[in-house]
């Protein structure tokens, strides 16, 4: 399945802006999430697929939703909060890789694993930089979200849920974004 990320490699002329990436926090964060989810090439590659990417999005309204339950069902609400937890590990899995990896969610899916390879192939600054303030608006909404969830507040909870989304919305166009420009100077196509 690395076939998919070939041309990711061969982009070897950007810049860097954490040249010890390994010493950055927010290197380590990225790195940390996708070794939770347990992320490796074919999984990568299944999360490429359409119907993953975009069903992934229902993921944190599910979760927000189960936990919400807890006013009405207690402690029984720990069964949708797992449930809601499994769809969210299983969904990247659950899809066949695409037939093609020419549409948005491809890209942006690909881009995320150019990002995410960003100390072994450095990335533009301005894709880093963007990547980075987006990840702090999704952290901002999550704030929110959290407190909306704790005092059970349904516009605190439902404008951070929109937030967090649309910060992640935004850094999957960023990532489809740097995953174009990526494969084009692999290509030789771009300046």
């Amino acid at each position: 399945m690395s076939c998919f990320f070939a041309p990711v490699s061969r982009a070897a002329t950007m810049l860097d802006p954490c040249p010890n990436s390994a010493d950055c926090l927010e290197m380590d964060i990225f790195a940390a999430s996708e070794r939770l989810m347990g992320m490796d090439d074919r999984v990568w590659a299944r999360h490429a697929n359409p119907w993953s990417v975009y069903t992934r999005f229902s993921c944190l309204p599910l979760i927000v939703l189960a936990i919400w339950s807890r006013d009405w069902i207690g402690w029984w609400c720990l069964l949708p909060v797992a449930l809601a937890l499994v769809w969210t590990w299983l969904n990247p899995r659950l899809f066949s890789p695409p037939a093609t990896m020419d549409g948005w969610a491809a890209h942006a899916v690909l881009g995320e694993r150019v990002f995410l390879a960003r100390a072994k192939q450095p990335i533009p600054a301005e894709h880093q930089r963007m990547a980075i303030r987006l990840t702090w608006v999704s952290a901002a909404g999550a704030v929110v979200l959290i407190y909306g969830l704790a005092a059970l507040e349904v516009w605190p909870t439902v404008t951070g849920l929109i937030v967090t989304i649309g910060g992640k919305l935004w850094f999957c166009d960023r990532m489809a974004w740097l995953y174009r420009e990526s494969a084009d100077r692999a290509e030789g196509t771009s300046p």
